[in-house]
């Protein structure tokens, strides 16, 4: 089985190693310095139960280099899906089958407005890692789950192939009968996640026990499971308040990918997180104020950290 990773970050390059490992033929779509260290050293996992190394392995920033696959995995960020997904028409064929495990419920109307709609499975996926170094992938946390499958619910024949790689990666992975609703879940507790702690510039714990703050997660979350079942994701009525209980259990000083953006000038998913639930609200008439004020609050940070302007402070009269 020839699997591309296009992305080869945290995610990417997690998974993509343990499905090498497993005997699978991955390549990877990477550039920079993380590129030039895994064609040189290969591609290595640290920090969990066991090390992993892959090398020699296939990878480059020119998509016609690694030709055709059989599954192509994409794992970079939304902001680059309409580039990546022109970029890779030389690894698609007509057997090709493309599965978005970036985050959101977007992704996969991308994916259908460039390829055969036959072509695409849905995915999502949880993973604990960093990059470490130029060719290493730090794992941060025990949590590693792919979840994927036919968007109408049968277990193909391509699914099962794919299940049986990741088993021999030692990947926890499992076919969903309704993926449509595994995605809508992972997008609650992300977009409550990502939008509190990119806007308030706070880990979770504090925000998590501040009656006001808290009280701000779980309606953000509400409105989401709001818009979810708009769209017939049949979510459980307390689902948010679920989601909620699952915040008390992480780590404290746990934050989202899109905090760390924020902290870093990079661009932000705001679009297509907070700004995905206002845009699929609009859609059903479902309102969505918490996440519209998430929204536009990091508009300005978009595109990455605007530049820094000298500001001056309007005393008022009599004041210092």
């Amino acid at each position: 089985m020839r699997i591309a990773m296009i992305g080869a970050g945290g995610f990417g390059g997690y998974f993509g190693a343990r499905l090498a490992q497993g005997g699978a033929d991955v390549c990877f779509l990477a550039r920079g310095s993380h590129l030039a260290a895994i064609r040189a050293n290969g591609l290595v996992v640290e920090g969990g139960p066991e090390k992993v190394c892959v090398n020699p392995v296939r990878a480059s920033d020119n998509p016609s280099d690694l030709g055709v696959a059989d599954f192509v995995l994409l794992a970079v960020k939304l902001w680059d899906t309409e580039t990546v997904l022109e970029q890779i028409k030389p690894m698609v064929g007509p057997d090709t089958t493309l599965i978005s495990f970036q985050n959101g419920v977007l992704k996969d109307d991308a994916l259908r407005n460039a390829y055969d709609p036959a072509q695409i499975m849905g995915g999502v996926g949880y993973v604990a890692t960093t990059i470490d170094r130029p060719g290493v992938i730090r794992q941060t946390g025990p949590m590693q789950r792919l979840i994927f499958g036919e968007f109408d619910g049968r277990r193909s024949t391509r699914a099962e192939e794919l299940l049986q790689a990741c088993k021999k990666g030692g990947i926890n992975a499992e076919l969903s009968t309704n993926v449509v609703r595994e995605i809508w879940e992972k997008y609650v507790f992300l977009v409550g996640l990502s939008g509190t702690t990119t806007a308030m510039r706070s880990a979770i714990g504090p925000i998590r026990e501040n009656r006001q703050t808290r009280a701000f997660l779980l309606d953000v979350m509400r409105e989401v499971v709001a818009v979810a079942n708009a769209h017939g994701a049949k979510l459980q009525a307390d689902y948010a308040e679920r989601r909620l209980a699952l915040a008390d259990d992480v780590a404290p000083d746990m934050t989202s990918s899109m905090h760390h953006d924020l902290q870093r000038s990079r661009p932000l998913e705001i679009r297509w997180l907070s700004g995905g639930v206002v845009q699929l609200g609009s859609a059903v008439g479902v309102a969505t104020p918490l996440n519209r004020a998430i929204a536009d609050v990091l508009a300005l940070y978009e595109a990455g950290a605007p530049a820094k302007l000298e500001t001056r402070a309007l005393e008022s009269a009599g004041a210092t």
